[in-house]
């Protein structure tokens, strides 16, 4: 993945979907953040500003900017439904 697009990953634990996701980012050694949405409820308000629904699992891709700034150019719910995708975005 581009050094200078993040990804940010938001599960719930009894999601399996969000279980598969997490295994393959890691069987691929593709570093993201975590972002467990039932340990913090704020991160469902983050959710919704990002994709308007509070659905998991969530990338949400961003360019790194200047000063440590982010900005979101890319989000997906879902990981089966959407792997191609993520796949383009994350051999870039």
């Amino acid at each position: 993945m581009n050094k200078n697009i993040q990804l940010e990953l938001y599960t719930r634990p009894t999601c399996s979907d969000c279980q598969e996701s997490k295994k393959y980012l890691n069987s691929q050694g593709i570093n993201y953040i975590h972002k467990e949405v039932s340990q913090n409820l704020e991160l469902e308000e983050d959710m919704k500003k990002i994709s308007g629904n509070r659905i998991v699992p969530l990338f949400a891709f961003y360019k790194k900017r200047f000063w440590g700034k982010k900005k979101l150019f890319k989000y997906f719910v879902g990981f089966e439904n959407n792997k191609k995708e993520i796949f383009k975005i994350l051999e870039q």
